[in-house]
């Protein structure tokens, strides 16, 4: 093969992977890509900075001679004191120069994304008519690509929540809505051994004010009992608006039913105050009728349901302002008024 001669500058700008060793095997130039990549050693031994693997030969001038001018598979041994202890796989051929040295002209093998994110290599690492430059510009197409898609994602996965809390809120209290009430308690009764609690509420003399007042003032008495009965429950349980002035409260993790009758008094000391609306009160009052899951041997959504409701219109037909509790084994509702305990 012809020895070629060639100035240090040209050589740094066309094959920024070069390395020039001379006879002795001592490294006399890196080029500025290598140089990042080996920890910048000249005056090292090439065995301290490369290890031939294809083929398997010591890394000197006179087993390197009989391979000038064709493809060789190298590995750049990691710099002394490097975190990341594995070698660099390259590609390279021998070229000899006209004074006697030699040149090993390097390049990143088939797949080099793993080296240039390892290395932290640029475009300005490389020659222009390099294809990694190429290579880079796709990477960095494909990173932003990413990057923009990952945004759509996060304003795709907001908008699906924000769908989804607004089709189960009810949009005058800001309450679940009967769609999420139903869902949650059917959640609750396929679990193998629930342990909750539900109410039943309905607003008294709540028509009355409708008509007198009009809609306005029965919105904003919608508006304040769902401010009290927020208040008045735990952090975690439900509270669904399921009718015009009727409420559904489940209670998960309660077995507790004087703790529920607590509650349920609460409600109906705080709904028999006066709602200001316009400088007019509003007087409305709440009858509840409440049921416990451990009151059942099989659990049915629409047997809880319709249970609370028998218990809410006992509570009714006992003067209103009170609580009842369903006792669905005899079948027997036993109503207190004003918040008294069954």
């Amino acid at each position: 093969m012809t020895a070629i001669s060639l100035d240090l500058a040209v050589l740094d700008g066309v094959v920024p992977m070069a390395l020039i060793f001379d006879q002795n095997g001592i490294v006399e130039h890196m080029g500025p890509t290598l140089a990042k990549m080996a920890s910048n050693r000249p005056g090292a031994h090439l065995s301290e900075i490369l290890d031939f693997r294809q083929p398997r030969i010591h890394p000197t001038f006179e087993a390197i001679m009989p391979w000038m001018g064709r493809r060789l598979k190298v590995a750049v041994r990691a710099p002394a004191g490097s975190e990341d202890r594995r070698p660099t796989p390259l590609r390279c051929v021998a070229v000899p120069l006209a004074d006697g040295r030699c040149v090993l002209a390097m390049s990143l093998g088939a797949d080099p994304t793993p080296q240039l994110r390892r290395h932290n290599l640029s475009a300005n690492d490389f020659s222009d008519v390099d294809p990694t430059v190429d290579l880079l510009f796709l990477l960095e197409a494909h990173r932003i690509v990413l990057e923009q898609f990952g945004h759509l994602s996060d304003r795709l996965e907001q908008a699906r929540l924000a769908a989804e809390e607004e089709a189960a809120t009810d949009k005058l209290t800001g309450l679940r809505n009967r769609r999420a009430m139903d869902l949650h308690l059917e959640r609750l009764t396929r679990q193998r051994k629930p342990n909750f609690g539900l109410m039943h509420l309905d607003l008294d003399y709540f028509k009355a004010v409708n008509d007198t007042l009009g809609h306005a003032a029965g919105d904003r008495v919608l508006e304040q009992v769902a401010v009290i009965l927020r208040q008045e429950v735990r952090r975690g349980d439900m509270v669904a608006r399921v009718g015009g002035d009727e409420f559904i409260l489940v209670f998960d993790d309660c077995s507790d039913l004087d703790f529920l009758k607590g509650i349920a008094a609460r409600i109906i000391d705080r709904l028999e105050q006066p709602i200001d609306w316009q400088g007019h009160e509003c007087r409305v009052s709440g009858s509840i009728g409440i049921t416990m899951s451990s009151f059942y041997d099989t659990l049915d959504p629409d047997q809880l349901i319709a249970d609370a409701d028998k218990a809410l219109y006992s509570s009714k037909r006992a003067g209103r302002a009170r609580h009842a509790v369903a006792t669905p084994r005899s079948k027997a509702f036993a109503a207190s008024g004003n918040g008294a305990n069954a």
